[in-house]
């Protein structure tokens, strides 16, 4: 059985693209303007280089909260092409386990160590880091989400059922 998502999925997806598009502009206009700055006007600012690390950070870990596919993850599956159907599901039920278990037991630590940065400010912005940082706990949920998700769907399926994800990671 294929899940065909809603339209409401679909804006929400679309709207995740468009912050994360949004977040590549900023970095690539910083980008410019620190060339600019520094090899027409013999002025280099800092604050650029800082927006472009911010940008980067932030891209990234969105990109693979929001806007990333299951199947455009990266994966190394040589062992699990040299095995039969079963046993792939066995190790995305193992895989999503762990995940699952590694983030969650880190999740509070996190969350402290993030909050108690509020005490530090970025060099040139001025930005608490516990904002600047505060992404990192948006992708942890959002990777728990997601390999649940994983976890009950690798569980429920019967070996070469629709609903079980193929070796690259799409529906079959």
């Amino acid at each position: 059985m294929s899940i065909v998502p809603s339209e409401a999925v679909t804006w929400l997806k679309r709207r995740a693209e468009d912050v994360a598009a949004a977040l590549l502009t900023a970095m690539f206009v910083a980008f410019l303007v620190q060339i600019f700055m520094r090899y027409v006007l013999n002025w280099p600012v800092g604050w650029s280089t800082e927006v472009c690390a911010l940008a980067w950070l932030w891209i990234i870990l969105w990109g693979s909260s929001f806007v990333l596919e299951d199947s455009e993850e990266i994966r190394f599956d040589i062992l699990s092409h040299s095995v039969g159907a079963r046993a792939r599901r066995v190790f995305r039920i193992i895989s999503a386990i762990a995940v699952i278990t590694l983030y969650a037991v880190s999740l509070p630590a996190t969350i402290s160590y993030i909050s108690f940065m509020k005490v530090e400010r970025s060099a040139y912005l001025d930005i608490r880091f516990d904002y600047l940082f505060s992404i990192y706990i948006l992708f942890a949920g959002a990777t728990i989400v997601r390999y649940s998700w994983v976890l009950w769907r690798s569980s429920r399926a019967e070996t070469g059922s629709a609903d079980t994800p193929d070796e690259t990671g799409r529906d079959a």
